[in-house]
């Protein structure tokens, strides 16, 4: 993956060379004390709320670069100060925790219209596990979710802007709160964004059962697990198609479906 040209580091004012950083899907890289993506649809509207989110004791979020020209977007990348800290797959109930109090403080924020028309396997995933887009999936895939349709019933919950996917993009540093960071944003009940944490960290963290028993108190649980196993089957199966069912990925799937499914039956 290219990193960002001269062109780029010079818009915002960073003299440093650029850095590929682990994680971020291949293509986040560091300039100095910047951190730099391309831009995405929520870019701009990411930015606006991170720069103006009060300071919190419970969670840190990284604040917003502007360029030169005082845009927070430049020839097609978006910065953000880097903030100290590593993730830590094994501490689930601190970002769980940490989840919480981030959506509160951005739970008054309205719903924003560039998730009316962004299009992309993980948006796909979302509206078809809230009934929202049909699919025509593979037969492994098919099988695996069968199960989970055949109890999928509508709810009346709250929706809000969420972080859409938490497990690895929380960060610990000794002394701090943790640091919630490469936001993806969705419009759906925050307990939903705590079931897709739990379906993950279950499926590919080695997290036990206990981690989902311990967040069952968030509303309609087993209904958000059922759409949160949904939604990540449905872009892996667009993503990487019939094939990845007969990998280790059905082994890594079936106890969490059989775990959700024990709280709605």
């Amino acid at each position: 993956m290219v990193g960002p040209s001269s062109e780029v580091l010079d818009a915002f004012a960073l003299t440093g060379p650029a850095v590929l950083l682990p994680g971020g899907q291949g293509d986040t890289w560091r300039s100095g004390a910047v951190v730099l993506k391309r831009v995405v649809s929520e870019s701009v509207w990411r930015a606006e709320v991170l720069a103006t989110l009060p300071e919190s004791d419970e969670f840190r979020v990284p604040r917003p670069v502007r360029s030169r020209s005082g845009e927070w977007i430049a020839l097609g990348w978006e910065a953000s100060e880097l903030l100290p800290g590593a993730t830590d797959v094994r501490r689930q109930d601190e970002v769980l925790t940490a989840a919480v109090a981030f959506h509160a403080a951005i739970a008054e924020l309205p719903r924003p219209d560039f998730l009316d028309t962004r299009e992309d396997p993980w948006s796909d995933g979302d509206r078809v596990a809230w009934g929202e887009q049909s699919f025509n999936g593979s037969p492994g895939y098919v099988d695996l979710t069968g199960p989970l349709l055949e109890v999928w019933r509508p709810v009346e919950l709250v929706d809000q802007v969420v972080h859409g996917d938490l497990p690895g993009n929380v960060m610990f540093a000794d002394g701090l709160p943790p640091a919630i960071i490469d936001w993806p944003v969705y419009w759906r009940p925050p307990s939903w964004a705590s079931a897709v944490a739990v379906a993950d960290a279950l499926c590919w963290y080695d997290a036990k059962p206990e981690l989902a028993a311990r967040w069952a108190h968030l509303p309609e649980w087993g209904q958000m697990l059922i759409r949160a196993l949904i939604y990540r089957m449905t872009t892996e199966d667009v993503v990487c198609g019939p094939d990845f069912w007969s990998g280790p990925a059905r082994a890594a799937y079936e106890p969490v479906i059989k775990l959700a499914l024990s709280y709605v039956t």
